[in-house]
């Protein structure tokens, strides 16, 4: 059974970036098409950035597409977000979810399975 662990949040200056990370165990990250997404105190959980099984095509929300990106490593079984320029807006527990699928979305009630989160604060 897939399990997602997200890792790589923390406190950040505005500006600052991050890589965050979502390892899969369990099964093979190849076989699920993988999304991040963020949710903010008191907001509703807001989509990011997907990509296809097999990574052979990614989205990412258009406000994002030049702070964002999304990546996959196969031999490590895991997929990354790149965030830059990161502002306080940002601040919020980023998750990782997959779903049995070959396209993606970014509509979150399409994903099964869900890590337990990794925190990012940005703030001076």
């Amino acid at each position: 059974q897939l399990q997602l662990v997200e890792s790589g949040g923390g406190l950040v200056q505005p500006g600052g970036s991050l890589t965050l990370s979502c390892v899969a165990s369990g099964d093979s990250v190849d076989r699920f098409a993988i999304g991040w997404f963020r949710q903010a105190p008191g907001r509703e959980r807001e989509g990011l950035s997907c990509v296809s099984n097999q990574g052979s095509m990614t989205d990412t929300t258009d406000s994002l597409k030049n702070r964002f990106i999304i990546s996959r490593d196969k031999d490590m079984n895991t997929v990354y977000l790149q965030t830059s320029d990161l502002q306080p807006e940002d601040t919020a527990v980023y998750y990782c979810a997959a779903r049995t699928s070959l396209f993606c979305t970014m509509d979150d009630s399409r994903f099964s399975t869900w890590g337990q989160g990794t925190q990012v604060t940005v703030s001076a």
